[in-house]
């Protein structure tokens, strides 16, 4: 999944993120390390206690997945990237920080549902990991401001499609700025959420 994301301009270089839960801790992508060519031998492992245990040296953002591990047990992995439109609408001045982007369509609310903007804080800076951990037991995904979001999920496919029904949410978004936009009503969003 990593390289389609790549290959479909979701990640470029080496930005961006992944990881995976298994049985006995995490599989994470390591540091300085490009989705478009992954070498499994080399992903960084950790055990069940977040503890680097082999493969290469960690992102030096493998907190914001341990935040979401931690405040949604029921996470099975966990996505960040630096996607185009995503990081652009963490840029604008303009957005509602409770709540980044409007109800536009029924599989954004159904996959992403309120998307949080957490204030800008450099990559790595341990209050970064205080905002979103402080976020990820009410939300799934959070938009980090002027960097990309953070979506965690119950498999690595839910993650990611979570986070490209994101992405083009955030296109759309930007596409009608200016526009005069029907977005749907409070009654048919919350009709989308039950259960």
């Amino acid at each position: 999944m990593a390289k389609s994301m790549f290959d479909r301009g979701l990640a470029f270089g080496s930005s961006g993120n992944i990881s995976v839960r298994v049985d006995d801790g995490w599989l994470m992508t390591p540091t300085g390390s490009t989705m478009g060519n992954l070498d499994p031998a080399r992903l960084s492992r950790f055990d069940d206690q977040s503890n680097l245990i082999a493969g290469d040296k960690p992102t030096k953002e493998s907190f914001l997945h341990f935040c979401m591990y931690e405040e949604r047990p029921k996470t099975g992995a966990a996505v960040h990237l630096h996607s185009t439109h995503s990081v652009a609408v963490s840029c604008l001045h303009d957005v509602e920080p409770a709540n980044v982007l409007p109800p536009i369509t029924a599989y954004y609310v159904m996959k992403i549902g309120t998307l949080p903007l957490i204030p800008y804080h450099p990559p790595g800076d341990i209050n970064l990991a205080r905002a979103v951990k402080e976020m990820a037991s009410r939300h799934h995904a959070v938009l980090l401001a002027n960097h990309g979001p953070v979506v965690a999920g119950k498999s690595l496919e839910d993650a990611v499609y979570a986070t490209e029904e994101l992405e083009e949410t955030a296109k759309l978004f930007l596409l009608l700025k200016q526009q005069n936009t029907r977005f749907l009503t409070p009654e048919q969003a919350k009709a989308l959420k039950k259960p």
